[in-house]
């Protein structure tokens, strides 16, 4: 510990909760079944763009055909009721720590490639102060254009909005993460805490 203000970054799938949000988003937005069908619809594409640019390319693959033409509003109104239900699959042991955390007084971050649009409101009902998330990109006409409002919030770029929030002045940071997207907020970090196969590897606070 040191007099440097805390600040605590985490990751979300995998981390906070188990799996994976964005199919389950998905799913809840369109039905399974419909889902399903854009899945399969988007498969090939989905490879090719894997082949090209790796799990990024391949997550913008499915947005272009999985969200296209939606109206942004219902969207939003979506993700605001998903994110009540994943206040619920928060890990035992992270919500001590976030509790932990926020006992001490430091800023807690949530750091993420899923979808702004649930993880916002997630945020703040699971006691965020900061929420850093993919973001849709909306058109003039109030739908969404099926691509991503900025980079995909994985890897480099997790260090890299980490940073842009921490500014210049120095904070003890503790970051939790648990796959090789979360490696570079893991480098960055004093305390750098991997969190295994259902929350496994984590002493509690």
């Amino acid at each position: 510990m040191s007099d440097r203000p805390g600040v605590a970054a985490f990751d979300f799938d995998g981390t906070l909760v188990p799996g994976d949000s964005l199919p389950r988003f998905l799913a809840r937005l369109h039905g399974r079944s419909r889902f399903a069908e854009i899945l399969t619809r988007a498969s090939p594409a989905m490879l090719l763009a894997y082949g090209r640019s790796g799990r990024d390319g391949a997550k913008a693959a499915l947005l272009a055909r999985a969200v296209a033409g939606l109206d942004s509003g219902q969207v939003n109104a979506a993700g605001e009721a998903f994110a009540v239900d994943l206040t619920k699959r928060i890990r035992p042991v992270m919500a001590e720590w976030i509790r932990w955390h926020n006992r001490k007084g430091h800023r807690r971050v949530l750091v993420s490639a899923s979808l702004a649009v649930y993880l916002e409101p997630f945020g703040r009902l699971a006691g965020f102060e900061q929420v850093i998330a993919t973001r849709l990109e909306t058109g003039p006409n109030g739908r969404l254009t099926g691509r991503m409002d900025g980079a995909n919030v994985r890897s480099e770029e997790k260090a890299i909005r980490l940073r842009q929030i921490l500014g210049p002045d120095p904070a003890e940071l503790w970051a939790y993460g648990n796959s090789a997207g979360d490696r570079e907020m893991l480098a960055m970090a004093d305390h750098p805490m991997r969190v295994g196969l259902g929350g496994r590897g984590l002493r509690r606070p």
